[in-house]
């Protein structure tokens, strides 16, 4: 997607690839971080941003998967008045085909950075920080949640997969220049260490506030082979994987298995 500042367009988007995806036969829709309303202003955000309970697009996607019934992924949703030292929330939703909300994960990581480039980000300003590590089950497989800046914190899906999560799920919204250096590779990675399949769904392009965004929306078997890649523009794609594959790759190189509690470390001088 390339997500605007208006959460009603913003909407009608996602509903039409829910309608689209049913459509030509998938199981589950996933979507980028911060489709619901993507916009820098912060004044203008908060004069506009919701809390869970009154946002347009959380309840209009409900209602569109139960019209499908189709499960969809929200990667994630700017709200407001959902913690109580007056910071937002980077929320991320798993819906079923019945609409009900079955996984809900707050951002952990936030993005605070000085880019070479000359962009600025203080996440942290206006967001506060999830808590919790979130996983949970669907038809397929146990999904584990993570959003963005996220995937810069392996310790966090070491801490998925120990939970049995075989699906790493990592919706963005990278900057150009970090995407360039680092999407594919920190995404192969996750994959490979977790012998896992990685599904990041990525923003993309010139947005209404003016920032530009990566995309590439990648699809990762648990070897690290990218199975899907979109590139450069907004779109709607499928992608098959097999679940089996899971269980190939860990059988041949047994990681999880050989993972170990580390000691503190040993600082000599």
């Amino acid at each position: 997607m390339t997500s605007g500042i208006d959460p009603t367009a913003n909407a009608d988007r996602i509903a039409r690839a829910v309608a689209d995806a049913a459509l030509g036969g998938a199981d589950i829709l996933f979507t980028p971080e911060m489709v619901g309303y993507l916009d820098r202003d912060r004044q203008r955000a908060a004069a506009t941003l919701r809390s869970e309970a009154d946002d347009i697009v959380l309840a209009r996607i409900r209602e569109e998967a139960a019209r499908h019934g189709l499960w969809v992924h929200l990667g994630s949703l700017g709200l407001r008045d959902e913690r109580s030292d007056g910071r937002w929330v980077n929320r991320s939703f798993v819906i079923d085909s019945s609409g009900a909300i079955r996984a809900r994960y707050d951002k952990v990581h936030l993005f605070d950075v000085d880019l070479p480039s000359g962009e600025s980000w203080r996440e942290s300003a206006v967001y506060g920080p999830g808590e919790a590590v979130v996983a949970v089950d669907t038809p397929w497989a146990r999904f584990g949640l993570t959003i963005c800046y996220d995937l810069r914190f392996p310790d966090l899906y070491r801490a998925l997969s120990d939970a049995g999560a075989t699906v790493l799920l990592v919706p963005a919204a990278f900057t150009i220049p970090t995407g360039k250096a680092h999407w594919h590779t920190l995404l192969r990675a996750r994959a490979i260490e977790a012998g896992a399949f990685v599904i990041a769904p990525a923003q993309v392009g010139r947005h209404e506030d003016g920032r530009e965004t990566y995309g590439h929306s990648l699809v990762i078997d648990p070897w690290g082979d990218v199975l899907l890649d979109m590139d450069s523009a907004p779109d709607l794609a499928f992608a098959e994987i097999d679940l089996a594959r899971v269980d190939d790759v860990r059988a041949r190189i047994p990681v999880l298995a050989h993972r170990r509690a580390l000691p503190d470390p040993v600082i000599l001088s």
